[in-house]
């Protein structure tokens, strides 16, 4: 794999080109990038390139970190949605605090397998392969919790489309029907407000 900017970058937003992102073995604050066409080496240790990307999409590693737990009820190694929009989601290898963390794209694993040492070797969509310190089972436990997480934040979004569809764009009579009668009300609303301004 092409290795691009060898003395590494100050700043990192992931994008939807972002495979994994690796802790740098004896650099206590760097982290080696995985993208889809080459490796990106950053000054930031892996969380903070997770939370500073989590920030620019509008909220926090710890907001995104919540979310999850509200949704979900997962509160260990919990995945995080890093932009709903683009559907990037990525999940810890371990516990985000621990120095030997990785992060890992959910869209961007297209198989694993049970490696030496109870480890994980991954294959990315590009071809890429990695190995994880981390047992296949927990790997596993991991990738499913950010399928259940994508569901969720997908059908959430998919419903809140659904309504302003039906609003903007009904389809039905009872759809038109719903529409104007929310109009109407609103208008008798405004109307009654004024009257009573005056």
């Amino acid at each position: 794999m092409m290795e691009q900017n060898g003395g590494g970058r100050e700043e990192y937003v992931i994008n939807r080109f972002t495979m994994a992102i690796f802790p740098v073995e004896g650099q206590k604050n760097q982290s080696r990038i995985y993208e889809l066409e080459g490796n990106v080496h950053v000054k930031r240790r892996p969380l903070e390139v997770i939370n500073a990307s989590c920030s620019y999409f509008g909220s926090s590693y710890l907001g995104r970190k919540e979310g999850t737990k509200q949704l979900m009820g997962v509160t260990h190694k919990p995945p995080v949605v890093i932009d709903p929009a683009n559907s990037i989601y990525f999940f810890p290898t371990t516990s985000s605090t621990r120095p030997q963390c990785s992060w890992i794209s959910h869209s961007h694993v297209k198989s694993y397998m049970e490696d030496e040492n109870e480890s994980t070797r991954v294959t990315f969509t590009n071809g890429e392969e990695t190995t994880l310190d981390m047992s296949i089972g927990s790997f596993e436990n991991q990738l499913y919790r950010t399928a259940q997480l994508r569901t969720i934040m997908s059908s959430r979004i998919e419903n809140e489309q659904r309504k302003m569809n039906m609003f903007l764009l009904p389809n039905t009579d009872s759809e038109k029907l719903s529409m104007y009668e929310q109009i109407i009300r609103e208008l008798d609303r405004r109307m009654k407000k004024k009257r009573l301004e005056n």
